[in-house]
C-alpha cells in the first residue's frame, strides 16, 4: 500500500464559529437519522406480532422480522454508492440534505402503516420497502457526513470533527434506547400493541424533517467548491476510478470499518442479550451508561488523533477496547457487581469509532472521496454487520466467551493497522499529525 493519497483539506487555522455550527448540526442530524434506523429493533417483537399472520410460529415470525431489519443493511451499499456518485459530481451539501430527507419519509410512513389484520401480506411487503429506503438513506448519510464535516474544518481538526460526528451517531442509539425504555414503562403491553409502537416512528419522522430544515443553513464544503471552480471534478464514474486507482485505500478503509462494526454490534447491541441469555444478568441499565461513555470516548479518540496521530490513537483505543471487554466478559459472569464499571470502560473503548473515519477519510483524494469512503464503509458494514451476530452466536456454542475472543481479534487487527500507519511508507502520511 504505497500509493495512499495525501489528505487535502483546508489549511490549519483555529476552529471557527462556522465550524462549530457545521459540527453541531451534522452531529444532531446524524443522531436523529441513526435513531430512525435503529428504533425498529427495539420494537421488533411488537412489529412481528402485528405484521405477520397470527398463526405463524413465533420463531419464524421473529426470523422474518429481523430479516426485514437486515434488509436495511443490505440496501446500504447500493444507496450509499448512488448518493456518493452524485455527491462527488454535484456537491456534498445536496446529498447530505437528501439523505436525511430519505430517512425521514419512510420512518414517518412506518408509523402510519396498516398492519396484517388490515391489508394482509401487503403489510410486511410495505414494511420491507420502507426498510430498504431507510437503508439506502443511512448508506449515504454516514460517509456523506464524514466527508462534509472534514472538508469544512482545517487539517488539524479532522479527528475532532470525525469524533464529534461519531458521537452523534452513537447518541442516536442512546436516544432510541431511552425512548424505548420510556414507552415500555409508561404504556401497557396492550397499549403499545394498539398504537404506542407507532409514536417513536412518528417522532423520528417529524424530527428528521426538522433536521432537513436546519441543514438548509449549511454551506457547500470549501474543498468541493474549489474543485468545482477549477473544473477538477471526477470524470466518468467516481466508483470506477476508486476501484481502479485506489484499491489500497479501499482495503484500508474496509479493515478499520470492520473494527467499527464489531465494536458497535457486539459490545453495544449484542452484549445485553448475551449476558441475559447466558448468565441471567440484566445489563440494560449498564448498557445505557456504556453508550454514554462511547459518546465521550468518540470525541476523546478524535481529539487524540489530531494530537498524537491516527496510528498511535488507533493502537491505544484497540488495546483499551480489547482489554476492557475481555476483562468484563471474564469477570462479570462470576461477579455481576463488576458489570457497571467494566461495561463503561468497554464503552469508552468503543470510542474507537471516533478515529476510524479519520483514517478512512484521509485515505482518499477529494475528487473521489465520497465514493471511495461510501463504497468501502457500506460494503464492509453490510458484510460484517450482517455476519457478525451469526459468527459470534455460532462460536458461542463451543465457548461462551467467544464475543471476547472476537473483539480481541479485532483489537489485534487495529494494532496491526496502527503499526502500518506508523511505519509503512504509504501509511505514515495518514498516521502523523496534520500539518
Amino acid at each position: 500500500m504505497a500509493t495512499l493519497p495525501q489528505y487535502d483539506a483546508a489549511p490549519s487555522r483555529p476552529l471557527s464559529r462556522g465550524d462549530i455550527k457545521v459540527l453541531s448540526l451534522s452531529a444532531l442530524g446524524g443522531a436523529l437519522e441513526f435513531y430512525d434506523f435503529i428504533i425498529f429493533v427495539y420494537f421488533a417483537t411488537v412489529i412481528g406480532a402485528l405484521f405477520f399472520p397470527p398463526e405463524m410460529p413465533e420463531w419464524l415470525r421473529m426470523v422474518q422480522t429481523y430479516g426485514i431489519f437486515a434488509a436495511g443493511y443490505l440496501a446500504r451499499p447500493l444507496g450509499g454508492i448512488i448518493m456518493a456518485h452524485f455527491g462527488d459530481l454535484l456537491g456534498r451539501k445536496r446529498m447530505f440534505t437528501l439523505s436525511i430527507f430519505l430517512m425521514s419519509v419512510p420512518t414517518l410512513l412506518i408509523g402510519c402503516l396498516p398492519t396484517y389484520e388490515t391489508i394482509g401480506y401487503a403489510a410486511p411487503l410495505l414494511l420491507v420497502l420502507m426498510r430498504i429506503l431507510q437503508g439506502a438513506a443511512v448508506g449515504g448519510e454516514v460517509p456523506g457526513a464524514w466527508v462534509f464535516v472534514t472538508e469544512h474544518v482545517s487539517r488539524k481538526d479532522v479527528g475532532l470533527a470525525c469524533g464529534t460526528l461519531a458521537s452523534g451517531l452513537v447518541a442516536g442509539i442512546l436516544i432510541g434506547s431511552i425512548i424505548s425504555a420510556f414507552f415500555k414503562s409508561y404504556y401497557s403491553a396492550e397499549e403499545i400493541s394498539a398504537y404506542g409502537w407507532r409514536v417513536p416512528f412518528l417522532i423520528g419522522g417529524v424530527f428528521g424533517f426538522i433536521a432537513v430544515y436546519l441543514r438548509r443553513y449549511l454551506e457547500e464544503t470549501p474543498v468541493f467548491a474549489e474543485m468545482r471552480a477549477k473544473k477538477a471534478l471526477s470524470q466518468g464514474l467516481p466508483v470506477k476510478r476508486v476501484l481502479s486507482s485506489h484499491l489500497d485505500s479501499v482495503v484500508l478503509s474496509m479493515g478499520v470499518t470492520w473494527i467499527l462494526t464489531g465494536a458497535v454490534v457486539v459490545v453495544l447491541l449484542l452484549t445485553p442479550s448475551l449476558l441475559k441469555s447466558l448468565y441471567a444478568i440484566d445489563a440494560s441499565y449498564a448498557n445505557v451508561w456504556a453508550i454514554v461513555c462511547t459518546v465521550f470516548g468518540s470525541i476523546a479518540a478524535g481529539w487524540c488523533a489530531d494530537r498524537l496521530g491516527s496510528g498511535v490513537t488507533l493502537i491505544l483505543w484497540s488495546l483499551l477496547l480489547g482489554g476492557a471487554y475481555w476483562v468484563m466478559m471474564h469477570t462479570v459472569p462470576e461477579d455481576p457487581s463488576q458489570l457497571l464499571w467494566s461495561y463503561c470502560l468497554a464503552g469508552f473503548g468503543v470510542g474507537i469509532v471516533g478515529v476510524v473515519p479519520t483514517i478512512a477519510v484521509k485515505s482518499f483524494p477529494a475528487v473521489v472521496r465520497f465514493s471511495g469512503l461510501s463504497f468501502s464503509y457500506n460494503v464492509a458494514y453490510a458484510i460484517f454487520g450482517g455476519f457478525t451476530p451469526v459468527v459470534v452466536s455460532t462460536l458461542m456454542i463451543s465457548h461462551p466467551a467467544a464475543p471476547a475472543y472476537y473483539i480481541a481479534a479485532l483489537a489485534l487487527l487495529g494494532v496491526l493497522i496502527g503499526l502500518f500507519l506508523l511505519w509503512a511508507p504509504g501509511g505514515r502520511r495518514l498516521a502523523v499529525m496534520p500539518s
